[in-house]
Formats: structure tokens, C-alpha cells, sequence
């Protein structure tokens, strides 16, 4: 946990050359970049009483290969880079990793060309794959049940919150600064700089990034960047094995996605403290933060409810969003999901799991923006939609992001 610095602001403005909104591995990241790159003082600021409380330290804990990604884009490039150089920080700062591989997995004959479409991606993007039949899959993965696989074998696990507690030593060590419990409210721009009001008192910074996430269009809206876009918050709901179940997985498999969404479908994850994760689905979130059902955030329901890029999303898609809710309400259900994958997985073997929400970016048509996205504005920067595989591409959004920074200042 980051400790609370308390500044008083009574009589001055708080001067920074570089603000980052944001305590994410991506809002981390870039400001570990730009320290490295001399902009001078850098000052993260997370509205949490600790860094990686959303996005980052909540999701599945893989170093993604960048299988899935379309050849050129900026996530199968951001990816295919970011994975290295993320393995290559968490072996230099001592941060658990590790290379464990997995199978993605036909259990049927309608997903084969789907399969072969991925092992196609995976080839243009760089990524090794190799085409496996039952017997290899086996060998693999004793429970898996499947008519062909993929196996990934540079796939990976890690444990992302450390990577955020190793990036802000790294930050400390280079003159910056991040500041937990401050939340940035609003924002203006001035001729030379940028003034951000926050819980804790005024900051007049020459730059602005925001990495926030799940308030990502909010930030960008704040800050005066126009985006058509808005955050849909989409949980994920886990399952873990019991004690017994674990000995049905040995490191990861997958489903064949369904190429229409981002969603890789319920999936068995090895994390690196031994645990088996089961899923995630995906449902609507009833708020941004709403991680479990009985807490909803009505506001932020009704937001949602209202725009009318979410209304066409749900009724183009109604067939889908109805069996994820039906896979939430029943853990039979979601067990009869797992079994397509590993036959032997029972309800019973299935334990209470964490929740995460996913910031999904969706347009006013309704279609899910696919790839990374990243705005800019006079002095300021806004990292607009970066979900899964954001956290095995930080290092390198933030390289990207910083840059963009710099060559703004004149650095």
C-alpha cells in the first residue's frame, strides 16, 4: 500500500511538470516512462487508498501472447512488445512470473475454422503456436477434452499488483511521486499549463494524462477531450477450484471465442499462487465499481441504461447477454459451460471466486471499440480504452503514452 503524503494547500498551488490520473499498471507505467525520460517532476494521482484496486488488480493474472488480436493493430502490437519487456521487468524487480503456456481448445467441429483463424492471427502477429491433436492435448492437459488444440506455449501468468508496487518504487527512485486518496474533479487550461482541482487541493501541471480506467470517458470529459464513446462496465464473476478440482488443471485452458466480442468465453486459470480460477462471463455491471450484486451504484446504472450505444449493443446481442445471465444466476449453469472444456468439473467442486469489472468502450452505434484507444488535447493525453490485455501491454502503452508527452513539451 502507497502511503498518504499530505500536502497542504492552503496558501499555493501544487506545481507539477507531469500529471497522471490514474493508479492502474497503464497510469503506473506511463509515469514510470516519463520519469525515465526527464520531463522533471511527475505526480501520479489514485482516488483509492491504494494503487491496482480495479482493473489491474483484479483481472486473471495472464501474460497474454496476443493471439486474438488483429495483425497491425495496437494491441497486437502493444502485446506482442509490452509481454517481453513486462517479463524482463518482473525478473529484474524480483515480481512473480512465469511462462506456463496454454491450449485453446475445439470442442466441436463448428469452432474448427475458428481455430485455424486464430492460428493464423497468432502466426502474423509473431506468436508461436502449434496445431494439437487429442493426444498432445492430453499430454498437456490430462482433463481437457477437445477434437483439436492450440497450444500457446509463451502464454504466461503474473502477479500484476506487484508489478504496480515494484513501478512505484521505480518512480520514487527516479524523483516521482504517486498520491493515494486524490481524486481529480475538474479541469482547466490555461495558456501554459493545466490546472486540475482535486479533493486535496489545486495542481497546476504543464501536462495531463489520464489512465483511469473505468472513469476513462469521464476523466477525457473533464479534461475537455470530446469522445463519442462511453465506458460500459461489464463484471466478471470467477469461480475457484476446490482442493480436489485443482487437480484437473494444470496451467491454462480456453474455449474457442466467439469473434463477434471481446469476451475470451469461461476459461480455467492457474494463478501463480496455485489457486484455479474458473471464468470469467460477462455480464452488465450495476455500476462502474459495483462489484457485487448487492451493491449497485443506481447512477451509474442509469447511465448506462440511457445511452443509447448500450440499448442497440443489448438488443443486437439479446440471445448472448441472456445466457451470461443465466451462467450468473446459476452455478449449474456456469459448471454445464466449464464442463465443454473439462467434463470432470461439478457444481459442487465450484467455490466463491473475486468479481472484476471490465471498462468496455462503446460507440454510440453500438459496437464495441476493439482496439486500444488513446485521445489527445491541448496539453493533455487520455488513454481512452484499454481493457484485457492492457496490463501485459503496460510497459509499452506507457512507452507510447509517455512519448506523446514529451514530444508535446518539447522534450
Amino acid at each position: 500500500m502507497v502511503p498518504r503524503r499530505t500536502v497542504s494547500y492552503a496558501c499555493h498551488v501544487e506545481k507539477a511538470d507531469v500529471l497522471v490520473v490514474g493508479g492502474g499498471a497503464v497510469g503506473l507505467a506511463t509515469a514510470w516512462q516519463l520519469t525515465r525520460a526527464g520531463v522533471g517532476r511527475v505526480l501520479v494521482l489514485e482516488k483509492e487508498e491504494a494503487v491496482a484496486r480495479h482493473q489491474t488488480g483484479r483481472n486473471s493474472g495472464v501474460l497474454h501472447s496476443g493471439i486474438y488480436y488483429a495483425p497491425g493493430s495496437m494491441k497486437a502490437e502493444t502485446c506482442r512488445i509490452g509481454k517481453l519487456a513486462m517479463e524482463a521487468f518482473c525478473q529484474e524487480e524480483g515480481v512473480t512470473y512465469e511462462r506456463c503456456g496454454k491450449v485453446v481448445v475445439a470442442t466441436n467441429a463448428a469452432e474448427l475454422p475458428a481455430l485455424k483463424r486464430i492460428a493464423e492471427r497468432a502466426q502474423a502477429n509473431g506468436v508461436r503456436v502449434e496445431r494439437i491433436g487429442p493426444d498432445r492435448l492430453r499430454e498437456l492437459e490430462p482433463s481437457a477434452h477437445g477434437l483439436e488444440a492450440l497450444w500457446v506455449p509463451d502464454t504466461g501468468i503474473a502477479d500484476f499488483i506487484g508489478v504496480c508496487h515494484a513501478l512505484v518504487r521505480k518512480i520514487h527512485a527516479n524523483g516521482g511521486d504517486v498520491r493515494c486518496r486524490t481524486r481529480m474533479d475538474r479541469a482547466r487550461v490555461t495558456s501554459g499549463s493545466v490546472i486540475v482541482e482535486t479533493n486535496q487541493g489545486p495542481i497546476e501541471a504543464r501536462a495531463v494524462v489520464a489512465c483511469a480506467g473505468l472513469q476513462a470517458d469521464r476523466a477525457a470529459q473533464i479534461l475537455g477531450i470530446k469522445s463519442p464513446v462511453k465506458i460500459v462496465p461489464f463484471r466478471g464473476e470467477y469461480h475457484l477450484l476446490g482442493d480436489r478440482g485443482r487437480k484437473l488443471v494444470k496451467n491454462l485452458i480456453y474455449p474457442v471465442p466467439d469473434p463477434r466480442f471481446p469476451f475470451l468465453g469461461v476459461h480455467f486459470t492457474r494463478r501463480f499462487d496455485g489457486s484455479i480460477d474458473c471464468g470469467p462471463n460477462a455480464v452488465l455491471a450495476l455500476g462502474r465499481e459495483a462489484y457485487s450484486r448487492g451493491a449497485p451504484d443506481l447512477a451509474d446504472l442509469l447511465e448506462t441504461l440511457a445511452y443509447p450505444g448500450f440499448l442497440k449493443l443489448a438488443r443486437r446481442h439479446l440471445s448472448y447477454g441472456i445466457g451470461e445471465i443465466h451462467r450468473s444466476l446459476s452455478k449449474t449453469a456456469f459448471a454445464k459451460a466449464l464442463q465443454k472444456l473439462v467434463p470432470s468439473v461439478t457444481a459442487e467442486a465450484l467455490l466463491p471466486g473475486p468479481n472484476g469489472i471490465r471498462a468496455q468502450a462503446v460507440t454510440p452505434d453500438g459496437s464495441l471499440l476493439s482496439d486500444f484507444s488513446i485521445e489527445q488535447g491541448p496539453r493533455m493525453v487520455c488513454v481512452l480504452n484499454a481493457p484485457s490485455p492492457a496490463a501485459t501491454a503496460s510497459l509499452e502503452i506507457g512507452r507510447i503514452v509517455a512519448a506523446k508527452v514529451t514530444a508535446r513539451l518539447g522534450c
